[in-house]
């Protein structure tokens, strides 16, 4: 689940975030309508309404791993494109106007100059979204869909034992989010590696004095 949503949530993130820096208005108006949509709607309540309205407004239904996945995709995608829009726009103007001297297209700039620039700053607001994805992966339990959250409640109807389990699942959580973080700020270092260092100057040997052995 978290996997899946995080992708999508990934995919939303650039595709809303980049349509907002777009030079039409209209595409920058749709983009921040569906951006104020999700922001201002409940991860919950989206949930339920992907699983248990849409199939009666639309005749169709998600089974619950698609159902939340879908919802949390698009709820923390909106999340993730005001940061892609944030770091794109924090870019220097100069660059951007540096490509448009040499001629470059929109796409050629965002994918050779602002996109470059713009990633490595997006990493740690990223890693925050994503340990907030998954505490919210939580939510899907109200569908009944076995996941730590679900898993833990049976296992402590089973046994009676409420404060073991929740700990147990409290521990895991932050095991797992900890991880993540290792992980996301370990692509962090390796992306900003090599933004803004000037190339290394090969060093000049000097030449012997008199001209050398004849």
């Amino acid at each position: 689940m978290l996997v899946f949503s995080a992708l999508l949530a990934g995919a939303v993130a650039f595709v809303v975030g980049i349509a907002r820096t777009h030079r039409l208005w209209i595409v920058r108006f749709l983009a921040g309508f569906y951006t104020e949509v999700f922001r201002g709607t409940s991860a919950l309540v989206m949930i339920f309404w992907v699983f248990f309205v849409m199939p009666t407004a639309l005749g169709w239904q998600l089974v619950p791993m698609w159902a939340g996945t879908l919802a949390l995709g698009l709820t923390y995608g909106a999340y993730g494109s005001e940061i892609v829009r944030g770091a794109l726009t924090a870019v220097d103007p100069a660059q951007k106007e540096g490509g448009i001297a040499l001629s470059f297209t929109p796409w050629q700039r965002m994918r050779l100059i602002l996109l470059p620039q713009a990633v490595p700053e997006m990493i740690p607001p990223f890693s925050n979204l994503l340990i907030e994805l998954l505490k919210g992966t939580a939510l899907v339990s109200i569908m009944g869909m076995g996941d730590l959250a679900f898993s833990g409640n049976l296992v402590r109807l089973a046994l009676q034992e409420s404060a073991e389990i929740y700990t147990y699942l409290l521990l895991i959580y932050f095991v797992i989010a900890f991880l993540l973080t290792r992980v996301m700020r370990g692509l962090e270092k390796k992306l900003k590696s090599g933004v803004g260092k000037r190339p290394e100057k090969k060093a000049v040997m000097p030449e012997p004095v008199g001209g050398g052995v004849k």
